[in-house]
C-alpha cells in the first residue's frame, strides 16, 4: 500500500511540475504583453497631432506584417486550407483585434490622456469575464460585483472631476473589443497553428483597412515621415504588434483569458508611469479614485471561483 501511494505521489509530482512552469510562462509573456502595450497607449497620444488615427493603424498593421511574415507566412499557406475552414473565426478575431481595436485607441488618443486611456483599459478583464457570461459560463456573485465596480469607476471617470470627453467614448469601445479579441482567442482552433493564425490575422486586419486607409489619405492627406514619427511607428508595429499580440495570444492558451486578465491590471499603472515621465501628463485624485474603483472591481470580478 506504501509502495502505491509512494509511485502515485511521484506521478502527482511530476504532473504538476509541466504544469507550474507552464503557469509561470504564461504570467511572464501576460506580462511582457502588457508592459509593451502600456507604451503603445503613450505612442498613441504622442502622434496624436502628426499622424492620423487610421494611417496609424494602417501602418502600424503593415509594419507587423512584414515583421511576422518571416516566421508565418509559410505556416500560414501550408494551413490554408484549415484557415479557409475558419474562416468566420479568423474574420471575427482579424476585425476585433486589429482593425477596429487599435484604429479605437489613436482616435481616443486625440483628446484623452494617456493615463486615463489606461484605467478605461483596466476594466477589458471584468469585460471579458462578461463575454464568457455571455458563452454560456456562470459568473457568480464575486465577479458580478466586481463587474459593477468597475463600471462605477469608469462611470466616475466618465464624470466632470475627470474630464470626461469624446475621447472617452472611443476608450471604452476599443476596450470592449479587445475584451471580444481576448474572449475569442481561447476558442482558437488547436490544429491552427499560432504563428500562422496570427500572421492571417494581421494579413486580414490590414486589408480591412484599406478603404479607410484611401478615404484618410483622400480627405486628410498623408503626414511626413520623420524620425519623431517613423520610430514611434517601428515601436507600435514590431513591438506592440507581432511580439505583444504573440505573448498574449500564447499566455490567453495556457493560463486562460482571466488569468492574464489579471496580470493586465498591471497596465494602468505602467501607462501612468509612462505618460508622466515621457509626456509630462500629471494624475490627479479623481484619476487616482477612479483606478482604485477600476482595479478592485477588475481584481473582485476576475478572481477565480472554487
Amino acid at each position: 500500500m506504501a509502495a502505491v501511494l509512494h509511485r502515485t505521489t511521484a506521478r502527482t509530482a511530476r504532473t504538476a511540475r509541466p504544469r507550474k512552469a507552464a503557469s509561470l510562462l504564461g504570467v511572464a509573456l501576460a506580462a511582457l504583453a502588457t508592459v509593451v502595450w502600456s507604451g503603445s497607449f503613450v505612442t498613441s497620444r504622442a502622434l496624436h497631432d502628426s499622424v492620423p488615427p487610421i494611417q496609424h493603424a494602417f501602418w502600424r498593421w503593415v509594419i507587423a506584417l512584414v515583421a511576422v511574415a518571416p516566421f508565418g507566412a509559410r505556416r500560414a499557406w501550408r494551413q490554408r486550407a484549415l484557415i479557409r475552414r475558419h474562416g468566420r473565426y479568423v474574420l471575427s478575431a482579424s476585425l476585433l483585434g486589429v482593425a477596429v481595436y487599435n484604429t479605437l485607441v489613436n482616435q481616443a488618443g486625440l483628446t484623452t490622456p494617456a493615463a486615463t486611456m489606461g484605467m478605461i483599459m483596466a476594466a477589458s478583464p471584468v469585460l471579458m469575464a462578461a463575454f464568457e457570461r455571455l458563452g454560456g459560463v456562470r459568473l457568480g456573485a464575486r465577479r458580478t460585483a466586481g463587474l459593477l465596480t468597475a463600471c462605477a469607476g469608469v462611470v466616475l471617470l466618465m464624470g466632470g472631476g475627470a474630464g470626461f470627453g469624446a475621447g472617452d467614448l472611443w476608450m471604452i469601445a476599443a476596450s470592449c473589443s479587445f475584451a471580444a479579441y481576448s474572449a475569442l482567442l481561447r476558442r482558437r482552433p488547436a490544429e491552427l497553428d499560432g504563428i500562422a493564425f496570427l500572421f492571417t490575422t494581421f494579413l486580414v486586419g490590414t486589408v480591412l483597412l484599406l478603404p479607410v486607409q484611401a478615404a484618410s489619405l483622400a480627405v486628410q492627406g498623408g503626414f511626413t515621415p520623420t524620425p519623431g514619427t517613423v520610430l514611434p511607428l517601428l515601436y507600435v508595429g514590431v513591438a506592440s504588434s507581432a511580439v505583444a499580440f504573440f505573448a498574449w495570444g500564447r499566455a490567453i492558451t495556457l493560463i486562460g483569458a482571466t488569468r492574464s486578465g489579471i496580470v493586465y491590471y498591471l497596465q494602468p499603472v505602467c501607462v501612468a508611469a509612462l505618460s508622466w515621465a515621457l509626456l509630462g501628463e500629471s494624475t490627479g485624485g479623481p484619476q487616482l479614485l477612479c483606478m482604485a474603483l477600476i482595479l478592485g472591481g477588475v481584481m473582485l470580478g476576475a478572481g477565480s471561483r472554487r
